[in-house]
């Protein structure tokens, strides 16, 4: 049976009732089969964790602060201004270190794809080659090796140098890493985050619950960032929210812990 013969008999249920260039259009394709999560918006990703960083950094600085320093007068301006400071440098820092980050990533990126166009350029030789490379590809993944020629040379005779960069790098030309768009993220989300304990801390006016309601507030965004975050990745909220919950809460007890000793110290 030919390779024909067989994509036809695949298909020839669902023409029963479809038309042809319907199923095969983009719209119908994506209503077929199930949702996939590993690729679900990187940006987004990037977003919840610098929201996390900044709850838990601040949170934990406030408290840490808090527990260093014994009058109620002066623990409430130090954990003020140790918490807006917190948030001020912990989001400057997401935004520089991200956008380094995803900076170097796009160059590697780009100069990857730069040395698999000069490959190309060298000559029918070397594109042959590179044929052979991107036969040897696809036979690895199951391919028999006629049909793995007859896709190799059909995808060849377009965009080669995306298609080697796709299935050669594992780069895609057309959703190259973004650098402003990742430190934007994860600068807004680390202030977001950062302001939750921040805003519990301004809105108490008795001393002795401020530090509870920083507690409080801190405890209910980690387990509501940590759904997300589950959500986002398609595994069960309970499970993301009570994994960021007992991080959290041992970053914010561990700091809680070192300013009361540092605090004695000093004093």
């Amino acid at each position: 049976m030919t390779t024909s013969n067989r994509f036809s008999d695949i298909e020839s249920p669902l023409l029963e009732h479809e038309d042809a260039e319907s199923v095969k259009s983009d719209d119908t394709l994506h209503s077929f089969g199930h949702e996939h999560y590993s690729h679900r918006a990187p940006w987004l990703r990037a977003a919840l964790l610098g929201a996390n960083d900044g709850l838990v950094s601040t949170g934990s600085l406030i408290l840490g602060v808090a527990a260093a320093t014994k009058s109620p007068n002066i623990e409430h301006d130090a954990t003020l201004i140790s918490g807006i400071a917190g948030l001020v440098a912990g989001s400057m820092a997401m935004l520089c270190g991200e956008y380094i980050s995803v900076s170097s990533q796009r160059d590697s990126e780009l100069a990857d794809i730069e040395a698999e166009r000069r490959e190309h350029a060298k000559g029918p030789r070397q594109r042959e080659n590179e044929l052979k490379e991107l036969i040897r590809i696809y036979e690895k993944r199951g391919l028999s090796h006629e049909l793995a020629v007859q896709v190799a040379t059909e995808l060849s005779k377009g965009d080669v140098v995306a298609v080697h960069a796709r299935d050669e790098l594992g780069i895609d030309v057309d959703d190259l890493a973004n650098p402003v768009q990742a430190a934007l993220a994860s600068c807004i989300s680390f202030a977001v985050g950062a302001g939750v304990p921040l805003i519990s801390l301004i809105v108490s006016s008795v001393p002795y619950w401020r530090m509870i309601a920083v507690v409080i507030s801190c405890t209910f965004f980690l387990a509501f960032f940590g759904a997300i975050g589950s959500y986002v990745g398609g595994a069960p909220l309970w499970k993301g929210a009570v994994r960021v919950l007992i991080g959290g809460w041992m970053a914010m007890t561990i700091t809680f812990v070192v300013g009361t000793w540092a605090g004695g110290i000093v004093a």
